[in-house]
Parts: C-alpha cells; structure tokens; sequence
C-alpha cells in the first residue's frame, strides 16, 4: 500500500475551489438573457405576441438561483445585473440574432414571424412568448 505524504493531503484541503469564470462569459446565464432580451423585443413589436410575464418572471428567479447555487454572490449577481457594458452586449447578440432570422425595425410582421417559428419550435425564446 502506499502512502500520500501528509504535506500533499494538507496542501489538497487547504487548496481554494477552482475560482468561478466572470458572469459575463458564464455561457448558460448568458444565453438566458440573451433569450429573454430576444422575446421582449419579439412581445414588444409583434402586435400579435405576448410575453408571458409571469413565467418569464419564476424564470428569471430560478436563473438568479442557479448563480447562486454556482457560487456566484448576490452582489456579483447584482453587479453583473447592473452592468451597463453587459447589458448593452446582450442587446446587441440580442440584436444581431434578430437581424439574421430576418427582422426589420419597419416591418412587424417579422418579428411576429420569427416568434411564431420561436414559439412552434419550443425554443427558449418561445418558452418566454405567446401568440394572441
């Protein structure tokens, strides 16, 4: 049998947990987000799309707890929350998405048709929406 020196067991449990990524670069909150910002622009421009609010909302809750269940603090959550640099880059892969599936700023109906496909295909942004 052999035997673990005992500096290498002391130095193994005294070792700090692998440090958490930022939540900037935490792919499945991000793409959360990225989502919700998605149907909320869909919800607000289709005028035949709602949101569902309060679904959206007990999401939102649970996302809040899966950072924290990861480690992440309340004033990390907070802070990354608050972040005007990160906000304004959700918007824009937000944004982008929209762009690329055919959505134009004049024309409602394109964000109506891509909530439609959103909303059949089941995805996370359809999740969040509902067709009037």
């Amino acid at each position: 049998m052999k035997l673990i020196p005992a500096a290498l067991i002391a130095a193994t449990l005294a070792a700090p947990a692998a440090a958490l990524e930022p939540l900037a670069q935490e792919k499945y909150i991000n793409d959360r987000l990225i989502a919700a910002r998605i149907a909320d622009r869909i919800r607000r421009t289709c005028p035949s799309i709602d949101g569902r609010i309060l679904y959206a909302y007990g999401e939102a809750r649970k996302l809040k707890r899966y950072a924290e269940d990861k480690g992440y603090s309340r004033t990390e959550i907070d802070a990354f929350l608050d972040s005007k640099a990160d906000k304004a880059r959700i918007y824009a892969v937000a944004e982008d998405y929209l762009a690329r599936q055919g959505a134009r700023a004049e024309d409602p109906e394109s964000f109506c048709r891509i909530g439609r496909r959103e909303i059949a295909r089941n995805t996370v942004i359809g999740s969040l929406l509902v067709a009037r």
